[in-house]
């Protein structure tokens, strides 16, 4: 993944657009640290992300609680 600053983002927008729309990852970093703040995927790759759903392993595995399962405050906090 390439990452570019801020300034340059705004400066080459179109073509980051671009390189992103050839499947490119493109990190944004701002401020002195250069911390990395987003990163820009192509749609087909956030689409991804937004389809997953929780609960997928439904009803395929199971628990099984057995004995007493309560605590009293004072156990919890000497455990």
């Amino acid at each position: 993944m390439k990452t570019i600053p801020v300034a340059q983002a705004r400066k080459k927008f179109s073509a980051i657009l671009k390189e992103v729309e050839s499947g490119e990852q493109i990190g944004i970093s701002y401020g002195r640290k250069k911390e990395l703040i987003a990163v820009l995927v192509p749609i087909q790759e956030y689409e991804k992300f937004k389809k997953r759903k929780l609960g997928t392993l439904e009803g395929k595995g199971s628990v099984e609680f057995k004995g007493e399962w309560t605590l009293t405050d004072e156990q919890l906090v000497n455990a």
